[in-house]
C-alpha cells in the first residue's frame, strides 16, 4: 500500500469516534436480559470454577490410604471438569462486552471458596464434605445463569445449561460416597472427559 494513501487511512480512522454497534448484545438487550448483570455473575461463576479446581487439586493430594485412592479418582475426574467449566464460558464474557479483573487475588475472592482449604489433618469424610458443598453452590449459581438466560440469550443458556448439567453429576457422585445414595455413576472414559462442556472448552483438547 502506498505510504501517503495508508497515512490518509490512519488518519480517518482516528477522526472517526464512533464505535460499531455489537448486534450480539443489543439484541439480548431487546430481549430483556440485563447484560451488565449477567456480566457480573458469569465473572463470578469464573472464579468460582477456577477456584475450585485449585483446591480440588490440593484435596485430592490429602487422599490417601486404601480409601482414599477411591476417593482421589472421583476427584480428579470433577477437578478437570471444573477446568473446563472455567474455560467454557470466557469467550462468552469477552463476547458480550466483560473482562476478568486484572488482579488474580480480585478474581479468586469472588470465588469465596475458602472452606476448601485443608491440610495434612483434613479427614477424607471432611475432604468429601468440602467437595459435596463446591458442587452444591456451583449448582445453584449456573441455575440462577439459566434462570436469567432462558428466552433471551440462547447462547449463554446453553453454556450454562451443560456446565449445569455435570454439576449436577458431581453432586449424586459425592453424596453416593457420603450417603451411600446410588447415582448410577460411570466413571468417565478418561479424567477431563467432560461429556457435556467439551464443546464449549476445545482450548483443553483432550485432557
Amino acid at each position: 500500500m502506498n505510504c501517503n494513501v495508508f497515512m490518509k487511512l490512519i488518519g480517518t480512522l482516528r477522526m472517526s469516534d464512533s464505535k460499531h454497534h455489537v448486534v450480539g448484545v443489543e439484541f439480548l438487550k431487546q430481549n430483556g436480559l440485563d447484560v451488565d448483570e449477567l456480566i457480573k455473575e458469569l465473572v463470578i461463576n469464573a472464579s468460582v470454577e477456577f477456584v475450585a479446581y485449585y483446591y480440588f487439586t490440593n484435596l485430592r493430594s490429602f487422599c490417601t490410604g486404601l480409601e482414599g485412592e477411591g476417593i482421589k479418582g472421583v476427584i480428579e475426574d470433577a477437578r478437570l471438569e471444573d477446568l473446563s467449566h472455567f474455560e467454557s464460558c470466557i469467550d462468552r464474557i469477552f463476547q458480550l462486552g466483560g473482562e476478568f479483573p486484572k488482579d488474580i487475588v480480585d478474581f479468586c475472592q469472588k470465588a469465596g471458596a475458602d472452606f476448601l482449604q485443608s491440610d495434612r489433618s483434613t479427614t477424607l469424610h471432611e475432604i468429601l464434605e468440602k467437595c459435596l458443598k463446591a458442587e452444591q453452590g456451583a449448582i445453584i449459581n449456573w441455575n440462577k445463569i439459566c434462570k436469567m438466560t432462558h428466552g433471551k440469550d440462547p447462547m449463554t443458556y446453553e453454556i450454562a445449561a451443560d456446565i449445569l448439567a455435570e454439576e449436577i453429576e458431581h453432586e449424586s457422585w459425592f453424596l453416593e460416597l457420603l450417603d451411600g445414595r446410588p447415582s448410577g455413576h460411570m466413571r468417565r472414559k478418561y479424567s477431563g472427559e467432560r461429556p457435556h462442556t467439551g464443546k464449549h472448552s476445545r482450548a483443553l483438547g483432550n485432557l
